[in-house]
């Protein structure tokens, strides 16, 4: 991304590790650290702090383990997210942005579920085998006109909150890999996909603006 603008109002550490948290859905710690490029050890003791308010909750399944956030963190985090809003001026900008986005969220969605079925010989939707080559080019073709369109938002969100940098860049980074064969980066889980990484910008747009998830489901 071109930007020759002054970057947006920066964001504490602290909004950063439990925004971070809510994100991702869950994530462990150097997950956490490196959404927004931060320290290891300082965010494992914000992460400790915010255990000890009840914000976030660690839990260890089969395997793996990592960091949830809580009731009561989703309300410190939207309480932090508006007056940070409020602060720089930025609400009339995400807004406008949140807007646009919707119609392109749209689209990501029918290219995702695209990629993954399509109608058989009864008309019924089946797992996409990938064995047409002109159907899953199709599905680029469009997951790379949306990648257009995503960055000129991803810059003017930038500039206002600098947070909201790296969206595009990490669409295009997962896209390039689709492009290149590794088609679990379309829409694939456990890796920051073209869908993952939608996704989280389509969370952080609305929990910045304070928007019920209920209310954009479908959208």
């Amino acid at each position: 991304m071109t930007n020759d603008t002054l970057p947006g109002r920066s964001s504490q550490p602290e909004l950063l590790v439990l925004h971070s948290v809510r994100i991702q859905g869950m994530a462990d710690e150097d997950a956490v650290a490196g959404r927004f490029g931060l320290d290891t050890a300082g965010t494992r003791e914000i992460l400790l702090d915010d255990e000890a308010y009840g914000w976030v909750s660690h839990a260890v399944f089969t395997g793996t383990s990592g960091w949830s956030m809580t009731e009561r963190g989703r309300t410190e985090d939207d309480r932090r997210l508006a007056e940070e809003l409020q602060q720089a001026g930025a609400r009339s900008t995400v807004e406008s942005v949140h807007e646009r986005f919707g119609p392109l969220n749209a689209r990501l969605l029918q290219a995702c579920t695209d990629w993954q079925l399509r109608a058989d010989g009864d008309e019924r939707l089946v797992p996409n085998a990938h064995t047409d080559p002109e159907w899953d080019a199709r599905v680029l073709d469009e997951l790379e006109t949306l990648e257009a369109e995503l960055e000129p938002l991803v810059a003017e969100l930038s500039q206002a909150l600098e947070r909201f940098e790296g969206y595009d860049r990490r669409f295009s980074s997962a896209l390039a890999r689709a492009r290149a064969g590794q088609g679990e980066w379309v829409a694939g889980t456990g890796v920051a996909s073209c869908h993952a990484v939608w996704m989280e910008l389509h969370e952080d747009l609305i929990s910045t603006l304070g928007i019920d998830r209920a209310a954009t489901a479908g959208q």
